[in-house]
């Protein structure tokens, strides 16, 4: 009888150790839900192109493209478009992300938010304001007397400096990065034997330029993903194409078509800058000493200067510009009323979407920085590649996948499908971000709770995610910002009558007074730039707290 009570018991051991614990049900569960909701689509869209109107798998659409002279103008103009913001966004912010490490600055934490802030205003609110200051009645024409600048408004000259003033944050912050994890004890044996300007072109900057070339690659496939600035400067590049084949001629694979080169693009670009970075791509190690400072002596009023002149030229004359256009406040007041519910169902579906992206993107983050060097290495490039997918390919494979009878056309007729478009863009770069907060905390931390016994759920949720606070706010906020922002995926996708706010944007400037026009870009604006401040004020308090324990 006692070993017949033994053997049960062996058997119910063995049962239970064969059945998956709640660590890995769950990551299994998000695991598949990201792969629903962002790889399906993009996967979906190219067995869609190979599909003819009859049914029968063709190469047709790839032939077309390949063979019509006006697509590989196409082509050029979109590689233009990506190597000149690229290279401008590059020449500005790698020179900051260098100051902000090593230069004496003063108030060097504000000017961090300040630098930043073209990143998280949506690029097509700057496009509108490059529009009322350069344009033939615009601001500059009404100062100097003459337009000279009006033959740039609507070319991809102007689409350029656009993208270019948007995206030099990428750089200034990843060369920033790389400035503060250099071991300071090389620079510092260098100094011994040679001058400052030697080490920093000899030790200092051979050692970020793998970052700064990964950023400006990543700024490259930004460009080409980007559809609102091309629109409304009236540029055609592949994003706007992917738009009016859909749209306008209701011609789905040749859209997707057109989506193909970018997505090659977007997956070329993140190997070779996942190749480039290594795990630098997440690591968080600063390098406390700094053996290089740089001194600016008697060039510190040129280099404040040059910096109240990017201010001015990316923050202050777009936003003001903006206000002056918009006029007196009865006129703001009467556009946000008018305006009221694409604002209301903004801000809602934004933290809606946001909330729902970092709760996915933090069992996401957990799995890739708990898994091994070479799962981390795809997974990484996974995330990269599908969040430089073109917001337009989103939408497109979206309507495809959900626009169905059922539970599907229940979610692709209602503002639901805008939040899965959120996800579909904007869950991969939120869980890098909380990734990279996971590999601060020791693995040990949870080996002791689990020696302890502890279960994998209630160490996670009592351990992991508290040392992960300021990571998920961060997360939060940005993911906010973007949602808030997003217009391609939600101008293809909107249901009827639920139109968000930069779709109202996008679609009333043809035929609305450019005050309501103006009043509205502005509302935009304000709303990205409120949590962008409280994030930088939760940071230094952090920060602060930091240093005085």
């Amino acid at each position: 009888m006692v070993a017949s009570n033994r053997t049960v018991k062996g058997n119910a051991l063995q049962l239970g150790s064969a059945l998956p614990s709640s660590r890995t049900i769950i990551l299994v569960v998000a695991g598949a839900s990201f792969v629903l909701v962002c790889v399906v689509p993009i996967l979906y869209m190219l067995g869609v192109s190979f599909i003819s109107a009859d049914g029968l798998f063709t190469f047709e659409n790839y032939r077309l493209l390949l063979l019509d002279a006006r697509q590989r103008e196409l082509l050029g103009r979109s590689t233009l478009l990506g190597v000149g913001t690229a290279l401008l966004a590059t020449a500005i912010g790698a020179p900051l992300g260098l100051l902000l490490a090593r230069a004496d600055l003063p108030l060097k934490r504000m000017l961090r938010i300040l630098l930043v802030i073209p990143l998280v205003v949506p690029p097509y609110v700057l496009a509108l304001s490059w529009i009322l200051v350069t344009g033939s009645t615009g601001f500059l024409a009404s100062l100097i007397g003459g337009s000279f600048l009006s033959a740039w408004t609507y070319s991809l000259t102007g689409a350029i400096l656009v993208l270019g003033t948007c995206l030099y944050p990428l750089s200034m912050l990843a060369t920033e990065a790389a400035a503060r994890r250099v071991n300071g004890r090389l620079e510092e044996a260098a100094l011994l034997v040679a001058s400052p300007r030697r080490v920093l072109w000899r030790i200092t900057l051979p050692l970020i330029a793998p970052t700064v070339a990964a950023a400006a690659l990543i700024i490259f496939v930004l460009a080409l993903a980007e559809f609102g600035v091309p629109g409304l400067l009236r540029v055609r590049v592949f994003t706007t194409e992917v738009f009016t084949a859909f749209s306008a001629l209701y011609d789905f694979g040749a859209g997707v078509a057109l989506a193909v080169p970018l997505l090659a693009v977007a997956l070329i670009v993140g190997i070779i800058a996942k190749l480039i970075t290594g795990e630098r791509l997440l690591a968080a190690r600063r390098n406390l000493h700094p053996g290089l400072i740089l001194r600016l002596g008697r060039w510190r009023a040129v280099v404040l200067g040059l910096l109240a002149i990017i201010l001015t030229v990316t923050v202050i004359l777009p936003l003001v510009t903006l206000a002056v256009e918009a006029g007196k406040p009865e006129r703001i007041t009467s556009a946000l009323r008018s305006s009221g519910d694409a604002i209301h169902n903004s801000l809602s579906l934004a933290a809606i979407g946001a909330t729902l992206i970092v709760v996915l993107a933090a069992f996401l983050g957990y799995a890739r920085a708990r898994s091994g060097a070479r799962l981390r290495g795809l997974v990484d490039l996974l995330f990269i590649t599908i969040f430089a997918v073109p917001s337009t390919v989103v939408g497109v494979g979206l309507i495809g996948l959900w626009n169905r009878s059922g539970l599907l056309g229940a979610i692709y007729t209602s503002q639901a499908i805008i939040v899965v478009a959120y996800l579909a863009r904007f869950v991969p770069i939120a869980a890098l971000m909380l990734a990279a907060s996971v590999r601060q905390i020791p693995v040990s931390v949870e080996e002791a709770a689990e020696v302890g016994g502890a279960s994998w759920w209630r160490t996670f949720t009592r351990i992991v995610l508290p040392q992960m606070r300021a990571g998920l706010i961060s997360a939060w906020v940005v993911s906010f910002i973007f949602c808030f922002g997003e217009l391609g995926a939600t101008l293809l996708v909107a249901p009827p009558g639920e139109s968000t706010l930069p779709v109202r944007v996008y679609t009333i400037i043809a035929n609305t007074p450019s005050s309501e026009v103006a009043a509205l870009a502005l509302l935009q604006a304000s709303v990205v730039l409120v949590p962008l401040v409280i994030l930088g004020l939760f940071l230094r308090g952090n920060a602060t707290k930091a240093s005085g324990a």
